[in-house]
């Protein structure tokens, strides 16, 4: 069981063990813990929503954990504070490989107004998005104004992370291949932004190739909203072009705020979760009582057995168990 007394004025004072341990309460799995955790994100409800959170996610070997580094390392020199979370509700198991990608980021790690957090394990109401979604709330309680939240696992945490983003960058290596290095279609219609890294010295003239196959690739590609996605080539292990990826989000957060898309975005983020976890809360409530997993057992014998079709079987259990 989690500490339960977290000081709320701590934590908005921005005190990192008060951080914490406020994180190890929401990531429980026990009921009591859950409902003290909903209790304190009640209460930090009006000092969170102040930062920009950016979406990372890129295939494995195209040096996301330098990058985020790199980029942490600058905005924390222009005078931001940087919280790094990340999503892999692909593992079951905590930490997964982002424990390898935080003693990778040591620099970063090491800085007073750096957070790093790796991924919680998965399998409570809402999995692992839902405790990524009340970390980040949070770390903007305690003063994190830019969230980096960073893809370890692929496939499903892709669209997880671009739900609560922002902004969403899809990191790219600069042989791209006809294949566009097996990134799904869908990761690119997700993303505002396609960079190329690791483009210094030997492999320059094939990220240069490689920008004007994602910028053709980009076009062919159906984008809603005010924003064409960008493409940009950096390195991040040389630092080159972290400045061209801070000022492409400025100039995004800037217009974006400007026709109010930003704000719209967020209030339909907050919808779309809000009905997630309703749906989720009610399949719980439906089948954990002893009558309906009785109910529900007697109906899938009868399906089986041929005497009632399964949408009869589907609306009787509504109707017997709904009052």
């Amino acid at each position: 069981m989690a500490n339960h007394s977290i000081d709320i004025q701590k934590l908005i004072s921005g005190d990192r063990r008060t951080l914490a341990k406020a994180i190890t309460l929401v990531e429980s799995v026990n009921d009591l813990d859950r409902k003290f955790a909903q209790e304190l994100l009640q209460k930090a409800l009006p000092h969170s929503g102040k930062s920009i959170r950016v979406g990372i996610t890129g295939v494995p070997g195209v040096g996301k954990s330098t990058f985020i580094e790199s980029f942490g390392q600058f905005l924390i020199n222009q005078g931001h504070k940087v919280a790094v979370l990340a999503v892999d509700p692909s593992s079951p198991i905590s930490g997964g490989s982002i424990m390898g990608d935080k003693t990778r980021m040591e620099k970063l790690a090491g800085l007073d107004n750096a957070f790093i957090r790796p991924s919680p394990s998965s399998g409570a109401l809402g999995g692992v998005a839902l405790k990524t979604r009340e970390t980040m709330h949070l770390c903007e309680t305690a003063g994190f104004d830019w969230i980096l939240v960073e893809t370890v696992g692929v496939g499903q945490s892709e669209y997880e992370v671009a739900s609560m983003v922002d902004f969403f960058m899809v990191l790219m290596l600069p042989n791209a291949g006809d294949e566009l290095q097996g990134i799904k279609k869908g990761i690119l219609e997700l993303a505002d932004a396609i960079v190329v890294n690791k483009a210094e010295d030997e492999n320059s003239t094939q990220a240069l190739r490689a920008v004007t196959q994602y910028h053709s690739a980009l076009h062919l590609l159906n984008h809603h909203g005010f924003w064409t996605p960008e493409v940009h080539k950096i390195s991040a292990i040389k630092n080159l072009g972290i400045d061209d990826i801070y000022e492409m989000l400025n100039r995004y957060l800037s217009e974006s705020k400007k026709i109010k898309f930003f704000d719209q975005k967020r209030h339909q983020q907050s919808k779309e979760w809000m009905n997630k976890l309703t749906q989720e809360l009610l399949e719980i409530k439906l089948f954990s009582s002893q009558d309906s997993k009785k109910l529900k057992k007697e109906l899938e014998e009868k399906v089986l057995k041929g005497e009632v079709t399964a949408y009869q079987a589907a609306e009787n259990f509504i109707n017997q168990i709904l009052p």
